[in-house]
């Protein structure tokens, strides 16, 4: 396979566009850690990222946006979450917040295990928002390692093997956070947290209350 390797500042996002659009995965790096990604109209690609990993199937994907306004091409939006939501993602986004939503029918039963829901978060990283937006927006993505490893933090720990597997390569040197996003599931009656990460709990029930 023919690796393509970009610079944080010599990226050319049309070819990466036309890579990930013909089945193409990528690495590139986001605020928290390095990420592979796919488009989430190829599913081929999306299956790729799990070979990669060596994982299976019942693991998913979280959509990676550039804009919060991109969340309603992929998920829904219930009117009673909406205050919350408008609220997590003023206070949060861009950064290490995913939040799960019920998840619209165009997303793909083999990005989200076939479940309902949906995770999506914003990168505060300028890099990753362009890599997102050249593809529409909305990059469906998980760590860049292979399942058990250590999660790569910057471009020198990414896996050698790994990176054989995927066609396009981005270089932005050390992940600035370092640390895995906190996952808040929205789709119960009440918020609950099913990792904490860089953001933890109290900072949040300061925006929403307590969960």
């Amino acid at each position: 396979m023919k690796r393509i390797v970009f610079k944080e500042n010599n990226i050319d996002l049309e070819v990466i566009k036309n890579k990930l659009n013909n089945d193409g995965i990528i690495i590139y790096p986001t605020d928290t850690v390095y990420g592979v990604g796919a488009s989430i109209d190829s599913l081929k690609g999306l299956q790729k990222i799990y070979e990669a990993k060596e994982r299976n199937f019942s693991s998913p994907l979280i959509a990676l946006l550039s804009k919060v306004e991109y969340i309603e091409k992929i998920a829904i939006i219930d009117e009673e979450k909406k205050i919350i939501i408008e609220k997590l993602a003023s206070e949060f986004w861009p950064g290490a917040l995913t939040i799960i939503l019920n998840k619209k029918e165009n997303v793909p039963g083999i990005m989200v295990s076939n479940g309902e829901t949906v995770g999506v978060r914003i990168p505060a990283l300028k890099l990753a928002q362009d890599i997102i937006e050249s593809v529409g927006g909305v990059l469906p993505t998980t760590s860049a390692n292979i399942s058990g490893e250590k999660t790569p933090r910057s471009f020198e720990e990414l896996d050698e093997k790994f990176k054989e597997r995927v066609e396009v390569i981005v270089d932005g040197g050390k992940s600035p956070l370092g640390i895995e996003s906190t996952i808040l599931d929205l789709t119960k009656t009440l918020p609950k947290i099913l990792r904490e990460g860089a953001i933890k709990k109290e900072t949040i029930e300061k925006v929403i209350g307590k969960i």
